[in-house]
């Protein structure tokens, strides 16, 4: 959905403005010690540790709480922030506003609009997905919203406006012109993350400006760039509340792609339980094996040009890199589903899954066999900690993801990371204020 029609007869995605709940900046050590990555990013330990020690406020404490079950840490989660709340360490702003995020690292720069989306199916073609999802994971942040009654990060969604420029916001009307004018006031909050990225916040409460904003996004549908599980969370929260509520609406962060392009990288696998030896031992005959005794930025270049070719993938965990391309046309024949597009059968993800996991190493896809990893080498480095194999995979580039989600078709979980991802803890939606 473009622009093939007025708004009112072709609608599209439509961004409620919020009361936005932010950290009061006089209560707290700095903002972006209270800051972090997305829940499924904080993933190691010594990563969370860090966060929580950073600041007795941080963030984490709310999306990744520590308790010896998962109803005591949803407990915890509430608790912790219905304090925070009457102790003044978070406020929510005195009108309902979107806001006007933007993230700076040297010459990447990224800008888009917070709000309330209103929910929508993917029969609907409005928001798109492109990835499975683990129910377990729905159900556990599904609980952890309905106790909190919270939005607690924002879903990264993109679009695409027409006749953009990169980096330009000099369209005359529209969201783009919206921001444009926004950027020339002094932001709400400026901060630096520890990873280098600048953020500034900007509020928009001008009922003009709100008008133009709903006018253009009416004409856009959007992909899910980062956010699947938490958006299957606010679907299955939706039908459990009645038709009206703000349980029909959840938090994301709406990026126009034509003009601030995403980063899409890989998400890696780390096999607990299969060592290296055996790995490459399984695969035999079935795809082409060289070893490579590079360092890792070597690796990863003969991996991409390895890619541009076939299915490939570096396998790393025993001090070296294995570099596994070139499958057998027949296995794969044999192994991967003919009835979805090409496209989805050619898909790295796809072979890994259904050819190696599957098939060569007959891993189960459950946690205690198979963790996903966005760094890579903290993916190395801990295969070689537990004696398991990290599996590192090259990205997909983002018009294959577009056209897949516009069929409809989903590819496998966890097989792109877009970024960069917005800091949690910078907007947080309370669905008891809407």
């Amino acid at each position: 959905m473009n622009t093939t029609g007025p708004p009112d007869e072709n609608r599209g995605l439509r961004l409620l403005p919020i009361r936005g709940l932010r950290y009061v900046p006089e209560r707290v050590g700095s903002l972006s010690a209270v800051t972090s990555p997305p829940y499924d990013v904080v993933i190691r330990p010594d990563g969370l540790h860090h966060l929580e020690s950073a600041d007795p406020y941080n963030i984490v404490r709310l999306i990744l709480p520590q308790a010896a079950t998962a109803g005591e840490r949803h407990r915890q989660a509430a608790q912790t922030l219905a304090a925070w709340l009457a102790e003044g360490i978070l406020a929510a702003d005195p009108e309902p506003a979107l806001y006007v995020y933007e993230q700076r690292k040297g010459d990447l720069l990224q800008r888009g609009v917070i709000g309330a989306l209103e929910l929508s199916v993917p029969a609907d073609g409005i928001v798109l997905p492109h990835e499975d999802v683990m129910p377990d994971v729905v159900e556990d942040r599904a609980a952890l919203m309905r106790t909190t009654a919270a939005n607690l990060e924002p879903l990264l969604l993109t679009y695409r406006s027409e006749d953009a420029t990169p980096g330009a916001e000099t369209d005359t009307t529209g969201t783009s012109a919206v921001v444009g004018r926004t950027l020339s006031r002094p932001p709400l909050l400026a901060t630096t993350t520890e990873d280098g990225f600048a953020h500034r916040l900007w509020s928009v409460t001008d009922p003009a400006d709100l008008a133009e904003i709903r006018t253009d996004l009416a004409r856009h549908q959007a992909l899910i760039a980062d956010g699947h599980h938490r958006w299957a969370t606010y679907l299955r929260l939706r039908t459990e509340h009645p038709a009206g509520s703000p349980w029909d609406f959840g938090l994301v962060l709406l990026i126009d792609t034509a003009r601030y392009p995403l980063q899409v990288r890989a998400i890696h696998r780390l096999l607990h339980r299969l060592p290296v030896a055996r790995a490459v031992d399984a695969i035999g005959d079935a795809f082409r094996v060289r070893t490579l005794d590079v360092p890792l930025p070597e690796a990863l270049a003969a991996l991409a040009e390895a890619a541009s070719e076939s299915n490939a993938f570096l396998l790393a965990g025993d001090g070296r890199f294995h570099l596994v391309d070139r499958p057998d046309e027949g296995l794969l024949a044999r192994t991967v589903p003919a009835e979805p597009p090409a496209a989805w059968r050619e898909l790295d993800a796809t072979v890994l899954h259904a050819t190696l996991l599957d098939h060569l190493w007959r891993i189960p896809d459950a946690p205690e066999y198979i963790a996903y990893l966005h760094d890579t080498e903290a993916a190395v480095t801990q295969a070689e900690r537990v004696g398991g194999t990290a599996v590192l995979m090259h990205p997909v580039r983002e018009e294959v993801v577009r056209d897949l989600a516009r069929q409809g078709v989903t590819m496998p979980r966890k097989s792109t990371s877009f970024g960069p991802k917005p800091a949690t803890g910078l907007v947080l939606r309370s669905l008891t204020l809407g």
